[in-house]
């Protein structure tokens, strides 16, 4: 199973999500998403699970959990935003959330990938939306598999100089 990762897209849901993403059987939103018809584009992809993020207004916050629990190919998954941890770090999440094996966040807009007590996998996408602090626009992709360790990638939307806030 091919897992589509996004987060903080803050009402911008670029062109490439829809190339990287055209493969995916499930998609994941890590939260800050602007306006509903950005997930209602999503699901035209897959499936969607999302929660709110600290930016998402009223009609989302009615609408999403802060925090999400599902379970794909075996696999427990929980989604967060993460703003609730203040700058939110994979151990402080893996110590929120003991009984997931994938974690998913945004809220930091930095992408990362890593391992937390060697089968715990982290993930935020990174910002898909406008971009801040000098960092490529970027999505996830976790293939998984039952039996064998989550797999994951970034993946890059936009250049590290494109449309760069610092840029002319």
């Amino acid at each position: 199973m091919r897992i589509g990762v996004i987060a903080d897209t803050h009402g911008l849901l670029r062109p490439e999500v829809f190339e990287v993403f055209r493969q995916v059987d499930h998609i994941v939103h890590g939260g800050d998403v602007g306006p509903p018809a950005i997930l209602e584009k999503l699901e035209t992809i897959a499936p969607v699970t999302a929660v709110y993020g600290n930016t998402d207004g009223r009609e989302l916050r009615n609408r999403l959990p802060r925090v999400a629990r599902l379970e794909l190919d075996g696999f427990t998954i929980v989604v967060t935003h993460g703003d609730q941890f203040g700058t939110p770090d994979p151990d402080t999440l893996q110590a929120a959330f003991p009984d997931a094996e994938i974690i998913v966040f945004g809220h930091t807009h930095r992408p990362l990938l890593t391992l937390v007590d060697v089968v715990v996998t982290v993930m935020n996408p990174g910002g898909a939306g406008p971009r801040r602090f000098d960092l490529p626009a970027s999505v996830g992709i976790l293939e998984l598999e039952p039996g064998i360790p989550p797999r994951g990638r970034l993946v890059p939307l936009t250049p590290l100089d494109a449309d760069s806030p610092s840029s002319p």
